[in-house]
């Protein structure tokens, strides 16, 4: 079995994520699955503990906001950019951000996405976002909104638009399904400067969330990550300063829609931790309820001569080896400066199908206990599926993967 060693100076903030996940999130999981839309207050300590982590500097990017921000000691600028600044192998914010998401989500993926500040929306700013921008929205909690009624997985087909008025845009439009979208201080919104241009016209902008011309229409019920609120939004004459438009306000016909599509590149690998956390905790979980019932796998025998639910468990670990493996792969590339747009899906793909299919298949190994809320598998099984839709879906991650390896378009290959 594979097992690369963590560097050394992400072991901190791992055991602290570890001991969140333990200590704060499992402890309250069932409370804020029941009470959905309900805001975990437990999480305002988190956040000012953050701080004061981020103002030492010894949390090397403890989340989703710290995804992508370059140093000059520590990443090239750029991430996903492919202009590699060195020979020497960085381990920046993108990886420790990963690492520490695949703690905490053995926790609890809907808290994980409640840790304020620490939204999609914080990793698409610094996908793109100048430095100016940075500096400006600071460590204020951003969500990201990209899924409108008539669009899903096909983010150039979005039809929200941004029309030019003086120094601001003015945005016209629906979006759904927005985490966090309540709760957070801004939303970065993706529109269209011109429809009949198609995705190249595509650009996004930050919104303030108390903006009025963006209206929250509702929240959603849903299957799983209760604790996280999914909100829809209604755009009217919304009025953004210019200023706030992300990366370049032209419209570029060859690769214009690159810089925004660069944010799925930071974000990708990040719902791949998710899931890969989710898998180690039903994983974990799976392993000593077996035990406890005398059932314990060997990896030095063969399958065939093992106890069944002894040698599924064992296939399940390989495939979250080569979802681990995966994710760091993509974080380590973006941190090194290296397109990672194929991988990013790669890892996303592979991480969302297989945490599907291990929590379901732990849920059946462990019979009326994982059925049952006396354990939290039932729970983790729900809240998987979300994993293998967001951020694109199955589909889409193939569709992407096969784009990369056979060199085509997007318009080649539908």
């Amino acid at each position: 079995m594979i097992d690369l060693e963590v560097p050394r100076k992400f072991t901190p903030l791992l055991k602290q994520a570890g001991a969140l996940a333990d200590e704060v999130f499992r402890p309250i999981s069932r409370k804020y699955d029941l009470a959905e839309h309900e805001y975990p207050r437990e999480l305002d300590l988190l956040s000012a503990l953050i701080d004061g982590l981020s103002d030492s500097g010894a949390s090397q990017g403890a989340g989703a906001s710290g995804s992508a921000k370059a140093t000059s000691d520590e990443e090239p600028k750029g991430v996903g950019s492919g202009r590699n600044t060195g020979s020497a192998n960085r381990n920046g914010t993108n990886l420790s951000s990963v690492l520490s998401i695949m703690q905490t989500c053995r926790g609890d993926v809907g808290l994980t996405l409640s840790i304020p500040r620490q939204g999609l929306g914080n990793a698409a700013i610094a996908a793109v976002a100048n430095d100016e921008q940075k500096a400006r929205y600071g460590n204020r909690w951003a969500a990201m909104a990209i899924t409108e009624p008539d669009t899903g997985s096909d983010s150039g087909a979005i039809r929200t638009t941004a029309v030019k008025d003086g120094d601001e845009y003015v945005l016209n439009g629906e979006k759904i399904f927005v985490t966090a979208g309540e709760r957070a201080e801004l939303v970065v919104v993706w529109a269209t400067l011109d429809r009949a241009l198609g995705k190249q016209a595509i650009k996004s902008f930050v919104v303030e969330r108390s903006n009025p011309g963006m209206k929250l229409v509702r929240l959603e019920h849903k299957l799983g990550i209760r604790a996280s609120d999914t909100a829809a939004f209604s755009l009217q004459d919304c009025r953004v300063p210019a200023e706030d438009l992300l990366g370049d306000p032209e419209i570029r016909i060859e690769g214009g829609f690159g810089g925004a599509m660069q944010t799925f590149d930071n974000t990708r690998p990040l719902v791949a931790a998710m899931a890969v956390g989710l898998t180690r905790a039903c994983l974990d979980t799976t392993t000593k309820l077996l035990a406890d019932a005398g059932i314990t796998p060997d990896p030095d025998r063969p399958l065939a001569s093992q106890p069944q639910a002894a040698a599924r468990l064992l296939q399940f670990e390989a495939e979250f080896q080569a979802a681990y493996l995966l994710a760091l792969r993509a974080a380590w590339m973006a941190d090194n400066g290296k397109p990672n747009s194929m991988e990013a899906s790669m890892a996303k793909a592979k991480a969302g199908r297989t945490s599907v299919e291990v929590a379901l298949g732990c849920v059946e190994l462990c019979g009326a206990t994982g059925y049952a809320e006396t354990e939290l598998l039932e729970k983790w099984a729900r809240d998987s599926k979300i994993l293998d839709i967001f951020e694109g879906t199955q589909q889409i991650q193939l569709l992407v993967v096969a784009r990369r390896l056979l060199g085509l378009s997007s318009a080649q290959l539908k």
